[in-house]
């Protein structure tokens, strides 16, 4: 198949995770299919409650084919589990289903989705909403929440409350754990660090309503 502008034409006719991760294999939508390693489809149970999407998957998430089992995402579910949240409840997601990065010596190093990268592949994310079909829905970073959310969703500021979405009856939006793990020293991870929890728990709260 050639490159398109979106996922929407690789869509199975019928909506189920199975097929939509068989059909997530064959997708061209942007250019990112050249370089991953393998398409990075979402994990979890189609009862999940709540749903969290992230940027795109990391070099280990690309090499096993899972989302959110390298370091952000053991981060992530430690967090969780602080918030009361089982991970094995959870549906984990990414806005971008291929690695895009860039060579430094033998390291593969992270690049971030352009804005046609994302929007190619906004398709994947809103068919497994749609399936899911879950209370909550959490943004994990400006990538994921910008995506699905709206362009004027700003992290920083409208983190820690509800906000507005047709994919979800309650949507948030909160950092994504990769940047806890950016932070400059100990301190300053282990305050971004319960920021963090705090938010997790606003949807566990969510979920309890």
């Amino acid at each position: 198949m050639t490159t398109t502008g979106t996922a929407a034409e690789y869509l199975p006719p019928r909506l189920s995770l199975k097929a939509l991760q068989e059909a997530a294999r064959t997708c061209r939508a942007c250019p990112l299919w050249r370089t991953g390693t393998q398409t990075v489809f979402g994990e979890g149970p189609a009862s999940a409650r709540l749903l969290l999407v992230g940027e795109q998957p990391g070099d280990k998430e690309d090499e096993i084919g899972r989302p959110f089992v390298g370091p952000a995402g053991q981060l992530l579910e430690d967090a969780l589990g602080e918030a009361g949240i089982d991970r094995a409840d959870t549906f984990l997601t990414n806005a971008v289903k291929h690695f895009k990065w860039t060579p430094r010596g033998k390291r593969r190093i992270h690049q971030k989705p352009n804005a046609s990268e994302v929007a190619a592949c906004r398709p994947w994310v809103v068919a497994e909403l749609e399936v899911v079909q879950p209370r909550v829905l959490v943004c994990l970073g400006a990538t994921a929440a910008q995506s699905l959310l709206g362009r004027g969703v700003r992290v920083t500021r409208d983190r820690g409350r509800p906000l507005e979405s047709s994919l979800a009856p309650v949507a948030f939006a909160t950092v994504h754990p990769s940047s806890i793990l950016r932070a400059p020293d100990a301190g300053a991870r282990r305050r971004e660090r319960a920021l963090f929890v705090d938010d997790l728990r606003l949807a566990a709260a969510a979920l309890a309503d």
